[in-house]
């Protein structure tokens, strides 16, 4: 059985597939049933196959941010198509392959529908993310429960990043690239232990990955319900980090510092 079959998501025509890749990756391809567009493919294979399988063409590739992992299969896939579009940040990191820079604030039309770029910095320093409703590809700042880690980016901007994605819509779908999420689930315990929510939500999303189902995308209301890094402002997070850091932060900024240091080592 096909994987979009397994988990389909059907926006207005287009079609979310969930492509696992390398040994957590997820590649996100979206569809019209006639031209596809794949974000941050760090493999070919499985790509070409369902595109081969379902006689797509593809149209153009998203890039969040440089990393292998994201990466690693643009060129083969522009050698099958080479008319697809390579989308990614500006720096010089992606001169090999890209073929369109774009930054927040720019609007693409992709596969005829609006979808915007926004820069969300942390992780790395030029990082970005596409708002194709309902679905945000976010790459590696915001997972299922967690958040990257911090590479050439810095935390202010990281959380910066981070309140930028919680004023989207509710009901966005959070398209990471990796399948974290029960051990995020586990550090978020740690830091919330009365928040029920996270309690549901870790039976649920167990019970996803034993029946071998992804536990994302997943939506923004749920993610700033139980996901700790979404929930810096608030006393019981900004508690826990005190208490484990044995510091007094002195805004949220402070907390999401304190809490992914945190992380880092759980």
């Amino acid at each position: 059985m096909d994987n979009d079959e397994l988990f389909p998501d059907h926006s207005a025509m287009l079609t979310l597939v969930t492509l696992p890749a390398l040994n957590d990756n997820y590649i996100w391809l979206v569809h019209d049933n006639v031209h596809a567009v794949v974000v941050d493919p760090g493999e070919t294979a499985q790509v070409l196959h369902f595109l081969q399988a379902h006689h797509l063409s593809l149209d153009a590739i998203l890039c969040t941010h440089h990393h292998g992992d994201h990466t690693a299969g643009i060129m083969k896939l522009r050698e099958e198509y080479p008319s697809a579009q390579v989308y990614a940040p500006g720096s010089e990191r992606f001169t090999g392959f890209r073929t369109i820079a774009v930054t927040e604030p720019d609007h693409l039309e992709i596969l005829g529908h609006p979808c915007r770029v926004l820069n969300v910095p942390g992780h790395t320093g030029d990082h970005i993310a596409y708002h194709l409703s309902p679905w945000l590809f976010c790459g590696d700042t915001l997972f299922g429960a967690g958040c990257g880690r911090i590479f050439d980016g810095d935390a202010r901007s990281f959380y910066q990043s981070l309140q930028k994605i919680s004023q989207l819509p509710d009901d966005t779908q959070i398209c990471c690239a990796h399948e974290y999420t029960l051990a995020n689930l586990k550090f978020a315990l740690a830091v919330m232990p009365d928040n029920q929510q996270l309690k549901q939500r870790i039976a649920a999303d167990s019970h996803k990955r034993e029946q071998l189902q992804p536990t994302i995308p997943s939506l923004l209301s749920l993610e700033k319900a139980t996901n700790p890094f979404l929930r810096c402002h608030t006393p019981e997070v900004e508690y826990a980090v005190s208490q484990h850091s044995y510091q007094s932060p002195q805004d949220a900024t402070d907390v999401f510092t304190l809490l992914r240091q945190w992380k880092d080592t759980f």
